[in-house]
């Protein structure tokens, strides 16, 4: 609460307690009377938006200001007057701009009347803003130049009063706000609110600055009062360290100076008018000048001139006693506000502020860390350099930062280098000499980049400085020549563009390049016709540039048809708008037209260039079925016979694949053209066949394949093709299989097919079993049907395993991707396969082909390790060594479908898991997501899985240590195994949905250890007790009660052993047994080891021996044993050599069960047993 500055004067606190007193009581009173105030048309407006805020406004002041008020009002507006004038300034936020004007308004009609009352309101209204819900005090102060009142200018905290205050000089006023010490920075204030409230505040407070100053700019502001305490309050806040100040009254001082800056702007714009009014009178005639009225100008171009004077001097004020402090706040928000708004003082009021003295701030804020404040910097340079009127200002700045603006286009942030990059592509247009070619060489590169909106912005600049220099076509030629100068213009630009692309070796792909053009450069890309009349005309150009102009005619026949959306390159729009679908078809329909007849001259041309072919290729996938160009049969016709012919000529791997795509595009059902299509692809495959069939008459006799080189060239081409177009197109009428598959029972060893051959076997092969499976539900019709594709699928599987041993590395590669694939569309057919209808029957690989796969994977996948991979390429380039990573990327995803599909046991993942860890970087992304896929499936079942590799790993670490050899490098130390344990641990996150999970893992690793162990003295300890240190990784994911039992259980193993706790081989049972105990407890099992406690060593009682010859085989409370308080120094001379576990019980028989029940551990039989398989 503010009180009057007399009564503040007349009864000024002494202390602060005093002002805490009368806080309760003044929120009190500032409540009561929002409450009173009957306003329901007020509630209704602010209740959607408003919150509650209990601020400090001068309570009795507004009391007299709507009395005053409410009496020089009449008629209907006094009632609408009524309603606004019931709120504070602080309210009048929520209501829009046209009752802030109205408020406003009635304030500096208060104003005049009493200015003093009016003021402390306008106080209040800022600081409320500020979040502060405490007292605000003020006193009068006589002199500014007073060293005590100087002294008082404080900003301290009261601990034992519990209170923060403030306490700052605003003339004529000391002000003190007073608050308690844990809401001001624990609470949002308004500013920082998440939310559309956050924001909406944020817009309603700046336009409530504005519109004050715009309402008072004619009248209050130049009183040297309102401005003079108003800018005095603001500096003084804006340098509090509390942060909500410190934001929000930066904020409004900026604001209020860029209100100010508007002022002088219609300041300076009146003197200008009354300038040319007085040049004007100063030509008339001596009859026609009025010298008074002249007078009268001069006198009026003063006034405007000191009133301009006098708000550069507030303007000066406000940017010397707050920007110059918080433009390097400490906090990214007010330095991004104070960017800003120097970017808008420089734009409109170039004359002051746009000078080096201040574009100083703008460049050394484009070094800040913050993204969002470099980003105003961007913007705000952006509006200078888009005024050619400001450039001639610039010159220095732009010499001093250009390398900094440069280097902004590697920004770590995305929009900050787009936004960079614009700016850029600005400096280009307006100033030729600012880049060098070594700039613009490094910034062309971008056309590259992976983001589109920042490779867009390169493309612009690419397309302005290289493509659209050149002269434009002249308008005074006729028609013809118009077009051939319009055709010369294009092949000069694209002369260019062929030019920039070979001389970059940052990229290779034209698609990308193409992209990147596209949004400005549309026009030139979307010429089909100059495109391909270049072409065909073209003769003397070189090869390379032919194959280029041919891949950026495809990528803008592709980027026409499909849109911006390519593999490796984001920020492209995902929804296109009804406008750009319609734009879309209609290009469509235009490339359709236009390049279905061309299509076949062009490939008869350079038909006997295979990269340009296949390029070519490509165009056909991406004509429009519904463009009337589609119905003349005679071009599809031509069309069809041209690709035939071109195949073959042709066997390269690109352009085969390129025209089987090409014939799947036009064999579609939904196109006009498919009957011919169809009809031309069916009598390709059919000469295909029959060329192959007789070349494998003569070659294949009996076991042995033998045939020439020639033959075999042919016989490899037509495979190449058939193999092409199987991937794509169902051939199964053609019984491809049977043909095939005689090529793969030859023998190697005696005379078998070749590798190269068996490589496009093998593929043909699958792909024939794929289409089998893929269309089951249709073809067969019959059991016997269903019997031959199953005998079929087992040929394949055979074969495919017999050559997983091959002496070709590649035909090995091949054969298990190929049976990989098979097995796993064989598992999704029956999973889809209806029983009322013949289907593929059941089919299970025999063991040894599961084991043969499991080997593969582990020989060719999991070679060397993460940090030093020692593969067959492992000399050679890096772009080889990741090539081959990502085969052996392949081969591990195909193995885990099999494991995920159900195809093998989960159990064979196990050898998969021990990987996990140390093959980390490579491969393991795949490994967790195949632990994750198991997990859904069976949980326990794949914990079982996780528990079987790590007894694996151990139990191999044991027998190499045993046998003392030299160290494996399938082994892994103890380290890596524990290490691996809590990864998996790590894995079980929702400690309750893995409950039984984690049990089990527990009680099988007590049973690994314990179960068959005959305690003798040459064997005092269990061979596998160390694997209790590796258990104990997932003691930390076990909940309370299970703790519990699994350490009862525990107790239960090691009752029917001598174990003596201070023999160094129990280590690994103390251990565990801590971190049972330990994670009960809230700790960690080596915290628990280390500290003071001691095992719990209870004595023989006379209770214990009630125990002897009973079934239990616990020997004291597990629960007793943890919360007991004993502590044991040591054992008694009379207890040396006893065991204090061992209690003389008879051995249990059965072993405990590790299903069902996870709290269960009684003894319960069990019937199912982990086999570790070395």
């Amino acid at each position: 609460m503010i009180p009057d500055p007399t009564a503040a004067a007349a009864s000024r606190p002494s202390e602060l307690d005093n002002n805490s007193q009368d806080q309760a009581n003044s929120s009190e009173a500032v409540n009561h009377s929002e409450d009173e105030s009957g306003n329901e048309n007020r509630q209704k407006s602010v209740r959607r938006r408003r919150r509650a805020h209990k601020g400090s406004e001068n309570v009795k002041c507004k009391k007299a200001k709507a009395g005053r008020r409410s009496v020089s009002r009449k008629g209907g507006s006094q009632s609408k007057r009524r309603h606004v004038e019931a709120v504070t300034l602080f309210e009048v936020i929520t209501m829009g701009r046209s009752a802030m004007q109205m408020v406003i308004d009635d304030w500096i009609e208060a104003y005049v009347t009493d200015r003093d009352t009016s003021l402390l309101d306008l106080i209040s209204f800022f600081i409320q803003c500020s979040g502060c819900k405490g007292v605000v005090t003020a006193e009068m102060c006589q002199s500014k130049e007073d060293s005590d009142v100087m002294s008082k200018m404080v900003e301290k905290l009261d601990e034992v009063a519990g209170l923060q205050y403030k306490k700052f000089l605003a003339f004529p006023w000391i002000l003190t706000v007073t608050w308690p010490m844990d809401t001001q920075d624990s609470v949002e204030y308004p500013l920082i609110q998440s939310g559309p409230y956050g924001r909406w505040f944020h817009s309603e407070f700046c336009d409530f600055v504005s519109v004050l100053v715009a309402q008072c700019q004619h009248s209050i502001i130049f009183d040297n009062y309102l401005m003079s305490t108003l800018i005095s309050l603001l500096t003084e806040l804006s340098n509090s360290y509390i942060r909500a100040f410190r934001h929000t009254c930066t904020l409004a001082a900026v604001k209020l100076m860029s209100s100010l800056v508007s002022v002088a702007l219609s300041l300076s714009v009146s003197i200008e008018n009354s300038q040319k009014l007085q040049a004007v009178q100063k030509t008339k005639t001596m009859r026609q000048k009025s010298t008074p009225q002249q007078e009268r100008i001069q006198k009026k171009i003063t006034e405007l001139q000191e009133k301009r004077a006098e708000i550069e001097g507030m303007m000066d004020v406000i940017f010397k006693g707050i920007f110059l402090k918080r433009y390097r706040d400490v906090l990214p928000e007010i330095r991004s506000i104070c960017m800003e708004e120097l970017g808008l003082w420089m734009k409109l009021y170039s004359s002051v502020f746009l000078s080096d003295s201040y574009l100083k701030y703008m460049g050394w804020m484009m070094h800040d860390k913050i993204p969002d404040v470099r980003l105003k910097c961007v913007l705000g340079l952006q509006g200078l350099y888009g005024d050619p009127g400001l450039l001639p200002k610039l010159d220095l700045f732009t010499s001093r930062f250009k390398d900094r603006m440069i280097s902004m286009t590697l920004d770590k942030d995305n929009e900050v280098a787009v936004q960079t990059m614009k700016l850029l592509v600005l400096i280009s247009k307006t100033s030729d000499d600012v880049l060098s070619p070594a700039d613009y060489k490094q910034l062309f590169q971008f056309v590259y980049s992976s983001q589109r909106p920042l490779a867009a912005t390169a493309g612009e600049l690419l397309f302005s400085r290289l493509l659209n220099t050149l002269a434009p076509a002249s308008d005074d030629h006729d028609g013809l020549n118009e077009e051939e100068a319009h055709k010369e213009q294009t092949f000069a630009r694209l002369k260019a563009l062929l030019q920039f692309y070979q001389e970059s070796e940052l990229h290779k792909h034209v698609v990308y390049l193409v992209d990147s053009l596209w949004d400005c450069g549309g026009a030139l890309l979307k010429d089909w016709p100059a495109l391909t009349s270049i072409l065909m005309q073209d003769s003397s150009s070189q090869s390379s540039e032919q194959a280029v102009l041919v891949e950026i005619m495809v990528a803008s026949v592709r980027q026409a048809s499909e849109g911006p959306m390519l593999a490796g390159r984001s920020g492209a729009k995902k929804v296109m708008s009804a406008r750009e679908k319609k734009a879309q078809i209609d290009d469509c329909s235009k490339l359709t037209e236009h390049l279905l007849p061309v299509l076949p001259k062009l490939l008869s041309k350079f038909s006997g260039s295979s990269d340009i072919v296949a390029s070519l290729m490509k165009i056909p996938q991406y004509f429009l079925p519904e463009c009337p160009e589609a119905a003349n049969t005679e071009v599809t016709s031509i069309l069809m016979a041209e690709m035939g012919a071109v195949l073959e000529l042709h066997s390269y791997p690109a352009v085969l694949e390129a025209a089987a795509r090409a014939f799947l595009s036009l064999c579609g059902e939904e196109t006009t053209w498919s009957s011919t299509a169809q009809t031309a692809r069916d009598s390709l495959v059919q000469g295909w066949v029959d060329q192959l069939t007789a070349l494998l008459e003569d070659s294949l006799k009996g076991d042995s394949f033998s045939a020439d080189e020639e033959k075999t060239s042919e016989i490899l081409a037509t495979l190449k093709k058939l193999r092409a177009f199987h991937n794509c197109h169902n051939l199964s009428r053609w019984n491809l299989f049977e043909l095939l598959s005689p090529l793969l029972s030859a023998e190697s060893s005696q005379g078998g097919a070749p590798p190269k051959v068996l490589l496009e076997v093998l593929p043909c092969l699958c792909y024939s079993m794929l289409w089998s499976l893929n269309m089951s539900g249709e073809t067969l019709k019959s059991r016997d049907k269903a019997v031959a594709q199953r005998l079929q699928l087992r040929l394949f599987c055979e074969r495919s395993h017999h050559h997983l041993s091959h002496y070709d590395h590649s035909v090995r590669l091949q054969a298990f991707l190929g049976v990989c694939d098979v097995l796993t569309a064989h598992s999704y057919q029956l999973q889809v396969w209806d029983p009322s209808s013949f289907g593929p029957l059941l089919y299970t690989p025999i063991p040894k082909l599961q084991r043969a796969l499991l080997t593969f994977v582990c020989v060719h996948v999991f070679v060397g390790t993460d940090c030093d991979i020692q593969s067959s390429v492992s000399a050679n380039s890096e772009v080889e060594r990741l090539e081959d990573l990502h085969k052996r990327r392949n081969l591990l995803a195909a193995y885990c479908k099999l494991i995920v599909h159900r195809v093998l046991e989960m159990s064979m993942a196990a050898e998969i898991f021990m990987y996990y860890m140390k093959h980390h970087n490579d491969f393991g992304d795949i490994i967790k997501e195949t632990m994750y896929r198991t997990r859904q499936i069976d949980k326990i079942e794949s914990a079982r899985t996780l528990v079987l590799c790590l007894q694996q790993l151990f139990v191999r670490l044991k027998r190499e240590q045993e046998s003392g050899g030299r160290p494996h490098p399938g082994v892994q130390t103890f380290t890596s195994i524990k290490e691996l344990a809590r990864r998996f641990a790590l894995t079980f996150g929702d400690l309750v949905k893995f409950r039984e999970c984690v049990v089990m893992i527990h009680r099988n690793g007590i049973e690994f250890v314990f179960q068959e162990f005959n305690q003798t003295p040459e064997t005092p300890t269990p061979p596998y007790l160390s694997y209790l240190t590796i258990l104990s990784e997932f003691s930390s994911k076990l909940l309370k009660p299970d703790k519990k039992t699994l350490f009862s259980y525990l107790q239960k193993h090691t009752a029917e052993h001598f174990v003596d706790l201070r023999e160094e081989g129990w280590q690994p049972l103390i251990y565990y047994r801590a971190s049972l105990l330990a994670v009960a407890e809230g700790e960690d099992a080596v915290s628990y080891v280390s500290s003071d406690r001691k095992p719990y060593l209870p004595n023989r009682s006379p209770f214990s021996k009630k125990l002897e010859g009973s079934k239990s085989p616990c020997p004291f409370n597990p629960v007793e044993s943890k919360v007991s308080k004993v502590q044991r120094s040591g054992f008694s001379p009379s207890h040396q050599d006893m065991d204090p576990f061992s209690v003389p019980v008879e051995p249990h028989a059965r072993r405990l069960t590790t299903e069902g029940s996870v709290l269960s551990t009684g003894n319960e039989a069990d019937d199912d047993t982990i086999d570790v398989e070395v």
